[in-house]
Order: structure tokens, then sequence, then C-alpha cells
């Protein structure tokens, strides 16, 4: 029973620390920014703190980076310095979602209406807020009488790879070969109306405004 409890008390001292180490790496860039600001305007550590109404010794830690600013700290400096509160924080590196799709692994997704010899690949989703696009590989191998019409929001852009064919959007059909690029206005009524040769292969990336869920 004491092993549980060991392994809980070791994960949390080493959610402290990697907590420890973001605050520190968090506190030597706010310094860095405070200083190049500072620099920019020709101010001296003494004029910043009045400008700021900071005591000269608080400035000089900050600067440092050994203790961390309160919002209020950062309010008060941002107007001193004539910067957003945002900029005391550029340059901090964050984590950001990678993905990799190697050639083929694409995950196979259904479309309505999608039929056999039809193949929709997604080439990756981003996670949370990031999640502004949807990269898929559409691969045709056989014709079809009838091809579904799709709409949804934002904006779509094809990229034709292989093959030919006519794809309509609204009114209007576009006879698309490799190498050719259409972008349309999803809301509109679109979706491939006839192959003409085979395989046709395109790129098909949705473009959303905002997160979507």
């Amino acid at each position: 029973m004491t092993v549980p409890r060991r392994e809980s008390r070791q994960g949390s001292e080493t959610s402290s620390r990697a907590e420890a180490g973001l605050e520190h790496a968090l506190g030597l860039n706010i310094a860095e920014r405070i200083r190049e600001y500072r620099q920019q305007l020709g101010l001296s550590g003494s004029q910043l703190a009045e400008a700021s109404s900071l005591s000269r010794g608080m400035l000089s830690k900050l600067e440092k980076g050994q203790v961390s600013p309160s919002l209020a700290t950062l309010v008060r400096l941002s107007v001193a310095l004539q910067v957003p509160v945002t900029a005391f924080f550029r340059g901090l590196d964050e984590e950001r979602d990678v993905l990799l799709v190697k050639a083929g692994q694409g995950m196979d997704i259904s479309h309505r209406g999608s039929r056999a010899g039809h193949r929709y690949q997604l080439l990756g989703s981003m996670r949370g807020p990031n999640k502004r696009m949807e990269p898929v590989l559409v691969t045709l191998l056989e014709r079809s009488e009838v091809f579904p019409l799709y709409q949804h929001p934002g904006t779509e852009l094809l990229y034709v790879l292989s093959g030919e064919l006519e794809y309509g959007v609204g009114g209007a059909t576009y006879t698309l070969e490799a190498g050719d690029a259409l972008q349309f206005d999803g809301e509109v009524s679109h979706g491939p109306q006839r192959l003409l040769s085979l395989p046709t292969q395109f790129l098909s990336i949705k473009a959303f405004g905002g997160a979507q869920s």
C-alpha cells in the first residue's frame, strides 16, 4: 500500500518542479522585456521606478528576475513604458501542437454520400482554439452517377494533385486538372460533378474563422 503513495508523492514533486521552472522562465522573460523597453525610452532605473510608483529596489529585483510581478505591477509598468501588458510576455517559449502524418497514414473518414472507390483521409486536426483548418486528401478511383453536395462554415481551398474533374460551386462548373486550385465560400453548395480521368486526387483544405469544436 505504500508504493502508490510514494509514486503519487513523486508525481507531485515532478509537477511542482515543472511549475517552478515555468515560473522562473516567465520571470526571466518579463525581466528582459522590462530592461529592453526601459532602455528603448532612454530611462534610468530611478526614472522608471518613479514613473511606475515602484521602489528602486523592487524594480532592480524585477529586472534581475528575482521576484515575480503582480498584475497590478505589470499594469503600472506598461503605462510607464508605453506598451501593452501582453508585451511583457513576448518571446516566451510555449508548447505548441505539431502534427506529422506520414505518407498514406491519414485517418480515413466518412463523408455523407461517399461510396466505394472514394477515399477521404484527414491529414491532421489541431486541438482547442488552434483548430482553425481541416486538411483532407481526397482520392477518387471510380466514377459515380451522382456526387453529394456539401455546405459548411468558412472557406475551402482545393488543389488538384492528379487527374481531371468538373467541380461545381453554386451554379458554376469548373474544369480542374493537376496543378489547378479553386477557393470558395463553404456556405455555397459545392462538390464534384464529373470525373474526366481516373484516378483523381486533390487536397481539400477548409479554413474556419475561429475555433471549431
